[in-house]
Protein backbone atom coordinates (compact mmCIF):
# COMPACT_ATOMS: atom_id res chain seq x y z
CA UNK A 1 0.00 0.00 0.00
CA UNK A 2 1.37 3.40 -1.03
CA UNK A 3 1.77 6.07 1.64
CA UNK A 4 0.24 9.41 0.57
CA UNK A 5 1.75 12.65 1.93
CA UNK A 6 0.56 16.20 1.20
CA UNK A 7 3.30 18.82 1.53
CA UNK A 8 4.56 22.08 0.10
CA UNK A 9 8.21 21.06 0.47
CA UNK A 10 9.97 17.71 0.80
CA UNK A 11 13.30 17.96 2.63
CA UNK A 12 15.74 15.12 1.96
CA UNK A 13 18.38 13.48 4.08
CA UNK A 14 21.04 11.86 1.88
CA UNK A 15 23.09 9.10 3.54
CA UNK A 16 20.95 5.99 3.91
CA UNK A 17 17.86 7.72 2.49
CA UNK A 18 18.59 8.77 -1.10
CA UNK A 19 22.04 7.24 -1.28
CA UNK A 20 23.99 4.30 0.11
CA UNK A 21 25.97 5.03 3.26
CA UNK A 22 28.58 2.56 2.07
CA UNK A 23 29.30 4.68 -1.00
CA UNK A 24 29.82 7.83 1.07
CA UNK A 25 31.81 6.12 3.83
CA UNK A 26 33.72 4.10 1.25
CA UNK A 27 34.34 5.71 -2.13
CA UNK A 28 34.08 9.35 -1.08
CA UNK A 29 35.98 8.96 2.19
CA UNK A 30 38.70 7.04 0.34
CA UNK A 31 38.96 9.92 -2.13
CA UNK A 32 39.20 12.61 0.54
CA UNK A 33 41.50 10.87 3.05
CA UNK A 34 44.83 11.11 1.16
CA UNK A 35 44.09 14.69 0.09
CA UNK A 36 43.41 16.20 3.54
CA UNK A 37 46.91 17.43 4.34
CA UNK A 38 47.62 19.01 0.97
CA UNK A 39 44.19 20.65 0.95
CA UNK A 40 44.72 22.23 4.38
CA UNK A 41 48.13 23.61 3.36
CA UNK A 42 47.24 24.71 -0.16
CA UNK A 43 44.03 26.46 0.97
CA UNK A 44 45.27 27.91 4.24
CA UNK A 45 44.20 31.41 3.15
CA UNK A 46 40.60 30.31 2.55
CA UNK A 47 38.55 31.66 5.49
CA UNK A 48 36.40 28.52 5.59
CA UNK A 49 39.44 26.23 5.77
CA UNK A 50 41.18 28.47 8.31
CA UNK A 51 38.07 28.39 10.51
CA UNK A 52 37.75 24.61 10.10
CA UNK A 53 41.38 24.14 11.09
CA UNK A 54 40.91 26.28 14.19
CA UNK A 55 37.81 24.33 15.17
CA UNK A 56 39.61 20.99 14.82
CA UNK A 57 42.38 22.31 17.07
CA UNK A 58 39.85 23.47 19.66
CA UNK A 59 37.62 20.39 19.53
CA UNK A 60 40.53 17.95 19.70
CA UNK A 61 42.43 19.85 22.40
CA UNK A 62 45.50 20.40 20.23
CA UNK A 63 47.98 23.21 20.71
CA UNK A 64 47.31 26.37 18.70
CA UNK A 65 50.44 25.75 16.62
CA UNK A 66 49.51 22.15 15.83
CA UNK A 67 51.11 20.83 12.67
CA UNK A 68 49.02 19.84 9.69
CA UNK A 69 49.91 16.20 10.33
CA UNK A 70 48.34 16.38 13.79
CA UNK A 71 45.16 17.90 12.41
CA UNK A 72 44.97 15.29 9.65
CA UNK A 73 45.34 12.54 12.26
CA UNK A 74 42.27 13.90 14.06
CA UNK A 75 40.29 14.16 10.83
CA UNK A 76 41.18 10.59 9.83
CA UNK A 77 40.11 9.34 13.26
CA UNK A 78 36.81 11.20 12.96
CA UNK A 79 36.28 9.67 9.53
CA UNK A 80 36.97 6.19 10.89
CA UNK A 81 34.40 6.77 13.64
CA UNK A 82 31.94 8.51 11.25
CA UNK A 83 31.86 11.59 13.47
CA UNK A 84 29.56 14.27 12.01
CA UNK A 85 32.01 17.07 12.82
CA UNK A 86 31.37 20.37 11.04
CA UNK A 87 35.03 21.19 10.27
CA UNK A 88 35.53 17.72 8.80
CA UNK A 89 32.46 18.16 6.62
CA UNK A 90 33.70 21.56 5.46
CA UNK A 91 37.09 20.21 4.37
CA UNK A 92 35.66 17.04 2.82
CA UNK A 93 33.04 19.10 0.99
CA UNK A 94 35.64 21.24 -0.75
CA UNK A 95 37.74 18.22 -1.70
CA UNK A 96 34.73 16.38 -3.07
CA UNK A 97 33.51 19.43 -4.98
CA UNK A 98 36.81 19.59 -6.83
CA UNK A 99 36.70 15.83 -7.44
CA UNK A 100 33.21 16.10 -8.91
CA UNK A 101 34.28 19.03 -11.12
CA UNK A 102 37.25 17.04 -12.41
CA UNK A 103 35.12 14.01 -13.13
CA UNK A 104 37.17 11.90 -10.73
CA UNK A 105 34.16 10.97 -8.59
CA UNK A 106 30.41 10.89 -9.14
CA UNK A 107 27.43 10.67 -6.80
CA UNK A 108 25.22 7.70 -5.99
CA UNK A 109 21.43 7.46 -5.72
CA UNK A 110 19.25 4.42 -5.11
CA UNK A 111 17.40 3.43 -8.29
CA UNK A 112 14.01 4.45 -6.87
CA UNK A 113 15.05 8.02 -5.99
CA UNK A 114 15.69 10.12 -9.08
CA UNK A 115 12.52 9.17 -11.03
CA UNK A 116 10.39 10.04 -8.00
CA UNK A 117 12.19 13.34 -7.41
CA UNK A 118 11.62 14.33 -11.02
CA UNK A 119 7.94 13.35 -10.84
CA UNK A 120 7.29 15.19 -7.57
CA UNK A 121 9.08 18.30 -8.82
CA UNK A 122 7.00 18.23 -12.00
CA UNK A 123 3.86 17.95 -9.87
CA UNK A 124 4.73 21.12 -7.95
CA UNK A 125 6.38 19.75 -4.81
CA UNK A 126 9.39 21.81 -3.75
CA UNK A 127 12.54 19.81 -2.91
CA UNK A 128 15.26 20.77 -0.44
CA UNK A 129 18.17 19.02 1.25
CA UNK A 130 19.30 18.78 4.89
CA UNK A 131 22.50 16.80 5.29
CA UNK A 132 25.42 16.71 7.70
CA UNK A 133 27.60 16.99 4.62
CA UNK A 134 28.42 20.60 3.80
CA UNK A 135 26.43 22.55 1.22
CA UNK A 136 29.69 22.73 -0.74
CA UNK A 137 29.44 18.96 -1.22
CA UNK A 138 25.65 18.75 -1.56
CA UNK A 139 25.43 20.93 -4.67
CA UNK A 140 27.96 18.97 -6.78
CA UNK A 141 26.42 15.74 -5.45
CA UNK A 142 23.19 16.68 -7.20
CA UNK A 143 24.90 18.28 -10.18
CA UNK A 144 26.91 15.16 -10.99
CA UNK A 145 24.27 12.46 -10.52
CA UNK A 146 24.18 9.27 -12.62
CA UNK A 147 21.16 10.80 -14.41
CA UNK A 148 22.58 14.24 -15.08
CA UNK A 149 22.26 17.57 -13.34
CA UNK A 150 19.56 17.48 -10.65
CA UNK A 151 20.24 20.92 -9.17
CA UNK A 152 17.29 22.51 -11.04
CA UNK A 153 15.04 20.32 -8.88
CA UNK A 154 16.38 21.65 -5.55
CA UNK A 155 15.22 24.97 -4.09
CA UNK A 156 17.63 25.09 -1.13
CA UNK A 157 20.36 23.22 0.72
CA UNK A 158 20.99 23.10 4.48
CA UNK A 159 23.84 21.72 6.58
CA UNK A 160 24.99 21.83 10.19
CA UNK A 161 26.49 25.29 9.67
CA UNK A 162 23.46 26.94 8.10
CA UNK A 163 20.78 25.11 10.12
CA UNK A 164 22.38 23.33 13.08
CA UNK A 165 22.51 19.75 14.33
CA UNK A 166 20.19 17.29 12.61
CA UNK A 167 19.26 15.95 16.06
CA UNK A 168 18.06 19.34 17.35
CA UNK A 169 14.42 20.45 16.78
CA UNK A 170 15.63 24.06 16.54
CA UNK A 171 17.42 23.20 13.30
CA UNK A 172 14.14 22.20 11.68
CA UNK A 173 12.52 25.40 12.91
CA UNK A 174 15.36 27.36 11.28
CA UNK A 175 14.82 25.50 7.99
CA UNK A 176 11.06 26.09 8.17
CA UNK A 177 11.70 29.81 8.60
CA UNK A 178 14.16 29.89 5.69
CA UNK A 179 11.73 28.06 3.41
CA UNK A 180 8.78 30.19 4.51
CA UNK A 181 6.51 27.19 5.09
CA UNK A 182 4.32 26.14 7.96
CA UNK A 183 5.89 23.26 9.88
CA UNK A 184 2.95 20.96 9.18
CA UNK A 185 3.30 21.47 5.43
CA UNK A 186 6.89 20.19 5.43
CA UNK A 187 7.90 16.54 5.21
CA UNK A 188 11.34 15.17 6.03
CA UNK A 189 12.67 11.90 4.60
CA UNK A 190 15.39 10.38 6.81
CA UNK A 191 16.76 7.03 7.96
CA UNK A 192 18.02 8.18 11.38
CA UNK A 193 15.80 7.71 14.47
CA UNK A 194 17.20 10.78 16.27
CA UNK A 195 16.49 12.95 13.23
CA UNK A 196 12.97 11.56 13.08
CA UNK A 197 12.40 12.61 16.69
CA UNK A 198 13.87 16.09 16.19
CA UNK A 199 11.76 16.84 13.10
CA UNK A 200 8.59 15.51 14.77
CA UNK A 201 9.27 17.68 17.82
CA UNK A 202 9.50 20.68 15.47
CA UNK A 203 6.04 19.90 14.10
CA UNK A 204 7.09 18.42 10.77
CA UNK A 205 5.68 15.43 8.95
CA UNK A 206 8.30 12.68 8.76
CA UNK A 207 8.74 9.51 6.72
CA UNK A 208 11.39 7.10 8.00
CA UNK A 209 13.40 4.96 5.60
CA UNK A 210 14.46 1.46 6.58
CA UNK A 211 16.51 0.20 3.65
CA UNK A 212 18.08 -3.30 3.80
CA UNK A 213 21.83 -3.06 4.19
CA UNK A 214 21.80 0.50 5.53
CA UNK A 215 23.01 1.41 9.06
CA UNK A 216 19.53 2.06 10.52
CA UNK A 217 17.66 -0.80 8.86
CA UNK A 218 14.85 -2.03 11.16
CA UNK A 219 15.56 0.65 13.80
CA UNK A 220 12.82 1.89 16.12
CA UNK A 221 11.38 4.99 14.44
CA UNK A 222 8.51 5.51 16.86
CA UNK A 223 5.08 6.34 15.48
CA UNK A 224 6.03 7.76 12.07
CA UNK A 225 5.39 5.79 8.87
CA UNK A 226 8.28 3.60 7.78
CA UNK A 227 9.02 2.64 4.17
CA UNK A 228 11.84 0.95 2.26
CA UNK A 229 11.69 2.85 -1.03
CA UNK A 230 10.63 6.14 -2.60
CA UNK A 231 8.25 4.02 -4.67
CA UNK A 232 6.33 3.35 -1.45
CA UNK A 233 5.43 7.04 -1.10
CA UNK A 234 3.34 9.50 -3.10
CA UNK A 235 3.98 13.14 -2.26
CA UNK A 236 1.21 15.51 -3.38
CA UNK A 237 1.70 19.27 -3.57
CA UNK A 238 -0.26 21.14 -0.92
Amino acid sequence: MTLRITATTLVLDLEGTTSAAGFILGDLYDYARPRLGAWLDDHAADPAIAAAREQVVADAGLSEDAATEQIVAVLVRWMADDVKATPLKTIQGQIWAEGFARGEISSHFFDDVIPRLRAWHAAGVRLAVFSSGSVASQVPWFRHSPDGDLTPLIVDYFDTVSAGSKKDPASYTAIRTALGDDAGSLVFFTDHPDEVSAAVDAGWQVVAFSRPGEPWFEADFGDVPVVASFDDVEVVAA
